[in-house]
């Protein structure tokens, strides 16, 4: 998004040719306001004329802010200065940006960098992705433990304009060689923060000031650990060594920041059932989004097919008493929203480290508990609603489209008898309707199991005279009429529905915590134990919770 007061004035400097004002203007704002004006709006030609009127510090410095697809844009345009402007980068920065680059691009580039900086950048490029080694920068300042206060300021003056951060000094061993004759890393003793020395006496020794006890990152751990170790001690940066203790970098606050970044997007795509995407969501190709969304949409899909034959084996249950099947979304959902609870919260409490696969125990109580709990809420208000189902709604109306006939015995009349009008239908202005008494077993072209009432289409109050025969007499019904068998007492249902509210969110809450410490425990992220996960899982396992309750205590 352009700045609106100062991409203006920067087209308007570009017109003019106006250096001195381009010189200002990258000078005196921070790199990262004049990296906004820059953003968008201008072509990288334009960013390059613009920024290459200041310093090539400064050059660096706003560089480092722009967009990354900018970024390789004007690599791939660049300008005799992008050598120098490389190596006044910070160094993870520039590598992260040759890891984007075209292959052809990135070697051309790495001709313009003088010796160290090729050999500092292929350093860092060896460490695997997503770890600790390839997020450190070798931009530190150190110094040996045998100087003074006084000379280790003055040597630190010297070191200052090229490092990233001077707030903590290391203090370094002599190098040592390794059999091959190569120089291995200095072995880290200590470190010392500004502060210190500057408050320190100027004679006293480097190495009585530096603090020995060092919280240091191994270069092979997983990028979330440094997150761990920033949160819990609330440093600048932190060490990163070898096996030795030997320095091989530092990682910056600033670094932690856009790695807590990351890491909470991923978990949050994953946990909505999302492959991670990378960078802007607008910017991201088409084609990929789609994948990482119709991957995991279509495992859930093929497993949520299984809630077909979980219901077909429990059709004669649905079809004696079909009112069950309007609770269905009811209870299902029940059970994937507790369970989508249970997960998030204790995938964070892992990610915090409040929990460890080890205390499942303690989860599993509390969770036990939890679920009971809620589980007796929603079945209070389960029962309410259950016990407040019209008789209608209980009795499980079957519309049939096609006429059809109904045997009785001879002489056995089927006279029409108007129903009560309820509250709702009071409400709606309904009109009228009539129902005919049928007993089971009376012979028809639609057969019922159990005492039936037909109730006739709005405005018919009558049937025609029976079809008189020797066996019986044969009632013809018009299109259009509902059968209703006998209601289900209500409270009978209130209890079923309120038990299996209760048994599914009790079920949905212990699968939701339990899931993440088991995938934590066989090292899968648990945050793949999402909300989507969980909710298909118990809508399966929910309906058999469901449906064997009511056919216990229904039929």
């Amino acid at each position: 998004m352009p700045h609106p007061l100062f991409t203006p004035e920067l087209r308007i400097m570009l017109e003019e040719q106006n250096a001195a004002g381009m010189r200002e203007f990258c000078e005196s704002l921070h790199p990262a306001t004049v990296a906004e004006a820059l953003a968008d709006e201008l072509t990288p030609e334009q960013v390059w004329e613009v920024i290459s009127h200041a310093s090539i510090r400064t050059q660096a410095s706003i560089f480092e802010y722009l967009p990354p697809d900018r970024q390789v844009e004007m690599i791939e345009r660049a300008r005799p200065q992008v050598g120098q402007l490389l190596g006044k980068m910070s160094h993870d920065d520039r590598v992260d940006l040759i890891k984007r680059l075209p292959g052809p691009v990135a070697e051309t580039l790495m001709r313009l960098v003088d010796e160290a900086d090729r050999k500092d950048i292929a350093t860092l490029f060896q460490y695997e992705e997503n770890t600790v080694g390839a997020m450190m920068t070798t931009d530190y300042a150190w110094l040996p433990g045998t100087l003074t206060a006084a000379e280790a300021i003055d040597q630190l003056r010297q070191q200052a304009p090229d490092r990233e951060t001077i707030y903590y000094i290391y203090i370094l061993d002599e190098a040592a060689r390794r059999p091959d004759g190569s120089l291995s890393p200095r072995r880290l003793l200590g470190v010392v923060s500004l502060r210190d020395l500057i408050l320190a006496p100027r004679h006293a020794l480097i190495r009585d000031l530096m603090e020995s006890e060092i919280v240091a990152l191994r270069f092979y751990e997983d990028r979330e650990a440094v997150e761990r170790v920033f949160t819990r001690y609330d440093f600048i940066a932190v060490p990163v060594v070898d096996d030795r203790f030997g320095l091989l970098g530092i990682i910056t606050h600033d670094d932690v920041l856009d790695v807590v970044q990351q890491e909470a997007t991923e978990d949050l795509q994953r946990q909505a059932a999302v492959g991670p995407i990378e960078g802007d969501y607008l910017q991201a190709s088409f084609v990929k989004v789609w994948w990482s969304r119709a991957f995991w949409l279509s495992l859930l899909f093929v497993a949520e097919l299984a809630t077909f034959t979980v219901m077909s084996f429990f059709e004669d249950a649905i079809a004696a008493v079909v009112v069950l099947a309007l609770f269905v979304p009811l209870c299902i959902s029940t059970g994937g929203n507790s369970g989508s609870q249970a997960a998030t919260l204790v995938t964070r409490a892992l990610a915090l480290e409040y929990v460890r696969p080890r205390d499942w125990k303690r989860v599993l109580r509390r969770e036990l508990l939890m679920g009971l709990a809620l589980g007796a809420t929603l079945g209070v208000i389960a029962f309410a609603r259950g016990a407040l189902t019209p008789a209608d709604t209980r009795g499980g109306p079957e519309k049939k489209k096609s006429p059809f006939t109904v045997s009785a015995p001879p002489g056995t009349e089927l006279t029409p008898v108007p129903v009560p009008k309820g509250w709702w239908d009071r409400v709606l202005d309904r009109a009228e309707r009539w129902d005919v008494p049928v007993e089971a077993g009376a012979e028809q072209t639609v057969v019922v199991e159990k005492d039936s009432k037909v109730r006739l289409p709005e405005g018919v109050r009558h049937l025609d005279p029976p079809e008189k025969r020797a066996d019986g007499w044969v009632y013809h019904f018009p299109a259009e009429c509902e059968i209703r068998t006998e209601p289900v007492s209500p409270w009978a249902l209130a209890k079923v529905i309120s038990l299996s509210v209760l048994c599914i969110c009790l079920w949905g809450t212990l699968i939701g915590c339990m899931l993440p410490l088991f995938f934590r425990q066989v090292g899968i992220d648990p945050a793949l134990a999402s909300s989507a996960f969980v909710a298909t899982f118990v809508d399966v396992t929910g309906i058999a919770i469901f449906f064997s309750i009511a056919k216990f205590y229904l039929l």
